[in-house]
């Protein structure tokens, strides 16, 4: 090297044989590389390897299959018990003679919660580790959402739900342990697959609350949608911690133990030499997601994921709220749906739980049309063309059709939605190092709950003012997501997962053919960033 491109520092490399050798780093255009000097007669970088080497040594096989079960309760339970808020707001204004206010306020008090813990549950996964995290959330849905059961009043019923929405909150973390289980090349499907749980949960629900309601009432369908958390509990004992947390707060030696322990569930070897620990004390800080290399990224996700609930549950909520509407001509000319009475319900039909059965499996087509695309086309693209769809979807609304033809852009409408919200759970652990990665999770979630909680006065409240509004308001927000999309600075396509904010590229190593010397290529993703 010249001398302005050995720049940065020198530092002691101790080999197995006690030779020393030195590492020598520079820059230049972009690429920092570490060269080592002659040490004996071996590449002394083979002795090392990180998590990331051994996941990918690993790859994917039977622990993965356990551990997408294992995880996707969580989505489960998530999907259930946002499913029920669309089946239990026409029993109980029937039952309790709510007002629509009051309905959307129950809705609003789950997410709520959900935004008052997706933040803080990302600090103690940061802090504490991934499965404690889980755990605690899962065993708090489990004990509120079956004491929600017995709720005897309004208040009871707003305050139990309220903290069922603070359990739940801690959902999204699943993906984030997941995502540091898997290797990079099925990193993308993989997530998109596990979200197949959620789609299953809602599908669930509707058919369970098709078998319980007419006879047994919400009460027990309450009761009965805990059962995901309580499968979970029951398993979470075998859960392993994240090897990248446990090299993060420098316990090397359980980190290894876990991958020796996926190693031999898939049969495969573990990485010759020693692993790498990177020790880092101070992890899930607010301010890591504001530095220069990730405030840009940081803002534009939270707006995504706030736009990408925003639009999911109002399309969840308005089906029910159009089904029920009887002469969907009359409404769209009209461009209100208003009520004779203020206090006049209507309980569900089975015709009404069928329509909403037929939209709920448009989660299915949603995830499989993503699953083509997110590996192909990229993360950002992919996320833009599910919401240009979406209001796409959204158009023929406006117009006067039928119940068939509503039930047919709903779907389509609730598949491409969905698609782009299980993008975004792709890409969000991807973009964010270890050290903050729970967090980044956790505030982006916390957004998509603070656009859920705004959804209902728009699905329920405004659409009794006006039809053609409130679409609007649907498809203006998803279109400014679309080029929110666009503008992300990183796609992280065929990327490995960042250990540390210092370090945002790839590593490859490259030996001499003579075994004396060895070469480490690490890619930068911001020339500015600190070594």
């Amino acid at each position: 090297f010249s001398e302005s491109q050995m720049s940065l520092r020198i530092l002691p490399y101790i080999h197995n044989d006690s030779i020393s050798c030195f590492q020598t780093f520079g820059q230049e255009m972009g690429m920092r590389t570490c060269s080592f000097l002659p040490c004996h007669m071996t590449c002394p970088s083979t002795d090392n390897f990180t998590v990331e080497d051994a996941v990918e040594a690993i790859g994917f096989g039977k622990f993965q299959w356990k551990l997408s079960i294992v995880t996707g309760l969580c989505w489960m339970a998530d999907a259930m018990e946002m499913m029920i808020l669309s089946i239990l707001a026409p029993q109980l204004h029937c039952e309790w003679r709510l007002s629509s206010f009051q309905l959307a306020l129950i809705t609003s008090v789950v997410f709520i919660g959900m935004g008052l813990s997706s933040s803080l549950m990302g600090n103690v996964c940061d802090k504490y580790g991934r499965k404690i995290g889980m755990t605690i959330c899962m065993v708090w849905t489990m004990y509120y959402g079956f004491l929600s059961a017995f709720a005897p009043v309004y208040g009871w019923i707003l305050v139990l739900r309220g903290l069922v929405g603070f359990g739940i909150g801690g959902a999204p973390q699943s993906v984030t342990l997941y995502s540091e289980f898997l290797p990079m090349k099925m990193r993308g499907t993989c997530i998109m697959l596990i979200e197949i749980f959620w789609a299953v949960g809602a599908v669930f629900e509707v058919l369970l609350a098709i078998w319980i309601m007419p006879t047994l009432g919400w009460r027990w369908l309450l009761g009965l949608s805990v059962t995901p958390t309580v499968v979970f509990v029951c398993l979470c004992s075998w859960l392993p911690e994240s090897a990248r947390f446990d090299v993060l707060v420098g316990n090397r030696e359980k980190a290894l133990a876990t991958l020796k322990r996926i190693a031999a569930d898939n049969g495969k070897s573990m990485p010759k030499g020693t692993l790498v620990a990177n020790k880092q004390a101070e992890r899930g800080r607010v301010r890591d997601l504001f530095t220069p290399q990730y405030r840009r990224t940081t803002l534009l996700l939270w707006f995504i994921w706030f736009a990408n609930a925003f639009a999911y549950y109002g399309i969840v909520l308005l089906t029910t709220e159009l089904f029920q509407a009887g002469d969907l001509c009359g409404v769209t000319q009209g461009a209100k749906i208003e009520p004779s009475c203020s206090l006049e319900c209507k309980y569900l039909t089975l015709a009404d739980f069928k329509d909403l059965l037929w939209t709920t499996l448009a989660e299915f087509p949603g995830l499989f049309i993503t699953l083509l695309v997110v590996d192909r086309i990229g993360r950002r693209r992919s996320l833009a063309l599910c919401f240009i769809m979406f209001s796409l979807c959204i158009l023929p609304l406006f117009a006067c059709i039928g119940r068939i033809a509503l039930t047919i852009f709903i779907f389509a409408a609730r598949a491409f939605i969905t698609g782009g919200y299980q993008v975004a759970f792709v890409y969000t652990p991807e973009v964010f190092p270890t050290e903050s990665r729970a967090l980044g999770m956790g505030t982006s979630s916390g957004m998509a709950r603070v656009g859920a909680l705004l959804t209902p006065f728009v699905a329920q409240v405004l659409l009794r003012t006006s039809v053609y509004l409130t679409l609007s308001v649907y498809c203006g927000c998803c279109l400014l997501a679309a080029g929110a999309s666009m503008l992300l600075p990183v796609e992280t396509l065929g990327k490995g997962l960042q250990e540390s904010s210092q370090m945002t590229g790839d590593m490859t190593r490259t030996c001499q053919s003579n075994g004396t010397a060895c070469t480490l290529h690490t890619s930068y993703g911001s020339s500015n960033q600190e070594d």
